[in-house]
């Protein structure tokens, strides 16, 4: 009978949750394998058994991580138009968001480091590509606005709202309300796409 894989699995998100700690206390640039591999309280060779850089760890996080995201993407692209599908869409990212938030705060603290990843710039890309399935195609300026600071408003409460008193429930229920009030203010009953089924009620 083969040994079950789980194990594997588990040391591996160990060992990306430990870094993921240590690049948050000491900065990306100041911590070494070896230090990962004495908090986890595992030889440096076993560490390199998962990963052989730093760069390996933070970029299986990044996939791991944001993959919740691409599915919620292409799940988007293969829905109507509809406010309530764009609506849906920002109640969705908040839920992705969630568990991806300790990889966001690194991202913020280690611009520069991410920047050479390229993980900025496949960042700047699905943002791009929920702003577009957030506005109309003939969205004004202001409309516009209003998509991509709803994204970014979601974004900044992972980081800002953790300095403001309160539950923390609470502040991310408040962060959705406020982005999904600036997306549907982007979206008015005069520009929304007709609901599949309005042709067949409107015909006699």
């Amino acid at each position: 009978m083969s040994t079950p894989q789980p194990r594997r699995g588990n040391t591996r998100q160990r060992i990306q949750d430990v870094a993921l700690e240590l690049f948050s206390e000491q900065g990306y640039d100041k911590t070494s394998l070896r230090e990962i591999a004495e908090r986890l309280d595992v030889t440096k060779a076993a560490l390199y058994y998962h990963f052989k850089t730093k760069e390996d760890i933070v970029i299986s996080l990044f996939e791991d991580l944001t993959r919740p995201i691409d599915e919620l993407i292409a799940w988007a692209e293969g829905q109507p138009r509809t406010l309530e599908t764009k609506q849906e869409l920002i109640r969705r990212y908040s839920e992705s968001l969630r568990s991806a938030e300790p990889l966001f705060r690194f991202m913020q603290e280690n611009q520069a480091t991410v920047r050479e990843l390229r993980i900025g710039e496949t960042s700047k890309e699905r943002l791009l590509t929920l702003f577009g399935l957030l506005k109309e195609p003939d969205a004004g300026l202001e409309d516009q606005v209003r998509c991509i600071t709803a994204l970014f408003s979601m974004h900044a409460g992972m980081i800002v709202m953790q300095n403001v008193e309160g539950d923390p429930e609470e502040k991310r229920e408040a962060i959705l309300r406020v982005a999904t009030e600036l997306v549907t203010a982007a979206n008015p009953p005069s520009r929304r796409p007709a609901r599949p089924d309005s042709a067949q009620t409107a015909s006699p």
